[in-house]
């Protein structure tokens, strides 16, 4: 089970999910997206909360409201975090996330720590938590079917992507040949390689001069 959220209205139309248990959050973990971010309540359990961002988006670009929004409801579903004041919520891009056998379910490290940020949650705030769990929707979906469209589109996206460059690149290739030959043919008609019709007349003159002489 997976539990959807809407983020507050002024931030953008951006979903918010995590799993039911750690099985799901290990499921979460392995079929995550490129667009998603990680957080969870620092040093302490807590569920794994996802903000799926927008393509291009990065994790600095996430608005302050909608990063108050992931750290409050980590917060509320974490039992030892729920109760504390100034808890630290990590957060990561999903792609930054290392999974080792060694590991126990639903437990991850981080492949870069340097890609990990923290911010500050002073005190639960009901009101954000009662706006968000009105919006929440349950789902089983099917994580790896999703992960798979994902990736397809992804390379459906970089081969469009590949054939428009090759494209240009070919559309660039002529137009320097274009200008190429125009600078050829300016070259040809420079006028100091170009003989005037006075000067065709005067040679074909002296050619008469000299056949005349000859005879």
């Amino acid at each position: 089970m997976v539990f959807y959220y809407k983020a507050r209205p002024d931030a953008g139309d951006y979903t918010i999910y995590m799993g039911a248990d750690k099985n799901e959050n290990e499921e979460l973990i392995k079929y995550g997206l490129p667009e998603d971010v990680w957080f969870h309540v620092d040093k302490v359990s807590s569920a794994h909360v996802y903000l799926r961002l927008k393509k291009g988006e990065s994790i600095d670009s996430i608005c302050d409201g909608l990063l108050e929004d992931c750290a409050q409801l980590v917060k509320a579903h974490s039992i030892q975090g729920n109760k504390m004041n100034n808890v630290e919520v990590v957060y990561t891009p999903w792609s930054n996330l290392k999974k080792s056998p060694s590991m126990d379910v639903g437990q991850v490290g981080f492949h870069n720590p340097r890609m990990v940020r923290v911010v500050i949650v002073e005190k639960r705030v009901n009101e954000i938590i009662n706006r968000l769990t009105k919006t929440r929707v349950e789902r089983r979906p099917d994580l790896k079917a999703e992960k798979d469209a994902s990736n397809a589109a992804e390379k459906a996206e970089r081969k469009m992507q590949l054939k428009e460059k090759r494209r240009r690149e070919e559309i660039e290739r002529l137009e320097k040949e274009r200008r190429a030959e125009i600078r050829s043919y300016k070259g040809l008609m420079v006028a100091e390689k170009m003989t005037s019709n006075r000067q065709i007349a005067s040679a074909g003159n002296s050619m008469q001069e000299m056949e005349d002489e000859f005879v």
